[in-house]
């Protein structure tokens, strides 16, 4: 039997859940951002869903956000689309032991120009938690791909990025 088979399958904690309506609140999220990520924050971004298995952030095109050709500029995309596997990720280190996380690996994909309200999904919580969980058991670290999905206010895809973490659980 693999390391991973007997790693029990990730639940939903109390503290998972305090993250979601501390995350959700408009006003403790801008706090929030502006404490941890003011650029997040001066570019508009905000957190439209989030649950166990997947997070959608909304960038918006305005004047901090644009770019010399009329669409929101793609590093605020990037913003945009590492934050919503980012607030999955954040979402399931708030239980147990401490475990360290890092951006190792950055692909991105633009289809269409991106203006108006652009919304990242990704859809890959029980995956992250799977490897915090295991990187928990074993000590070891993991590494995800977690792919974040831009649509447009049509519902056309704009962008996907697939972000690379790594968590390590932290020694005691």
């Amino acid at each position: 039997m693999s390391q991973s088979a007997a790693v029990p399958a990730p639940v939903d904690t109390p503290q998972a859940a305090a993250f979601r309506r501390t995350i959700s609140n408009p006003l403790k999220l801008r706090l929030f951002m502006l404490r941890s990520l003011p650029m997040a924050y001066l570019a508009g971004l905000r957190v439209r869903e989030i649950t166990p298995a997947r997070a959608t952030v909304t960038v918006p095109f305005k004047y901090l956000t644009k770019n010399p050709f009329r669409s929101i500029y793609f590093a605020c995309l990037s913003m945009a689309a590492e934050m919503a596997s980012g607030v999955l990720s954040m979402m399931n280190t708030t239980s147990g032991s401490p475990v360290s996380m890092l951006v190792v690996g950055m692909e991105a994909e633009f289809t269409k120009k991106a203006v108006g309200l652009i919304a990242f999904t990704s859809e890959d919580g029980l995956r992250i938690a799977q490897a915090i969980a295991e990187s928990r058991a074993t000590g070891e670290g993991r590494t995800v791909v977690c792919t974040s999905t831009g649509t447009d206010q049509a519902g056309d895809t704009v962008a996907v990025f697939r972000i690379t973490w790594s968590f390590r659980a932290k020694k005691r």
